[in-house]
């Protein structure tokens, strides 16, 4: 039986097709891997990066899926200067790693970016305000170095109740003083 857990996000199935085919893709915080998994379906290279690798250990012999222990909120940013043709954030904030994911976003690359937001308090967890989005939040951290292709705030009823936020957007301008 599939749980709704284990399903991807209708969010990232939408945007994914916009990342380069055959390119690298950061699942940062990946979790039980159902974005890992749902990525390397479609041709990508994933590199997954979670404090707890238990819920991927399946994949570790995957040629095409390389598994990154890391505590993203105590330790170092565990990947350098690696840049990914995607990078698929859901269900995880950690506002100082914000900066982290634009600079990891390679040129051209699509940032695919999902999590509760304020007013999730009244349906369920979380409820710390430090763990939920403010309004216009990833608007304010990624409008300004990214191009927004898409933006979403507001009641996500599937897989349960819960007020989400929702951002796709794609690093297209080069940088200044190239």
């Amino acid at each position: 039986m599939i749980r709704a857990s284990d399903t991807p996000s209708k969010w990232v199935e939408l945007h994914a097709p916009r990342i380069r085919p055959a390119g690298t893709v950061l699942d940062l915080a990946c979790g039980t891997g159902r974005h890992t998994r749902y990525l390397r379906t479609l041709g990508f290279y994933v590199v997954a990066v979670d404090a707890d690798l238990s819920g991927v250990e399946d994949l570790r012999s995957d040629a095409w899926v390389e598994l990154i222990e890391s505590d993203l909120e105590a330790g170092p940013w565990p990947l350098g200067h690696r840049e990914f043709d995607g990078i698929v954030v859901t269900n995880y904030l950690h506002r100082p790693l914000l900066p982290k994911l634009v600079e990891a976003l390679a040129f051209e690359g699509v940032l695919i970016y999902e999590t509760f937001a304020v007013g999730n308090e009244k349906y369920g967890r979380p409820r710390n305000p430090h763990f939920l989005l403010k309004q216009g939040e990833l608007l304010e951290a990624f409008g300004e170095p990214l191009s927004i292709l898409d933006y979403w705030h507001g009641l996500d009823e599937h897989p349960h109740p819960a007020i989400r936020q929702r951002i796709c957007a794609k690093k297209s301008a080069a940088p200044e003083n190239a």
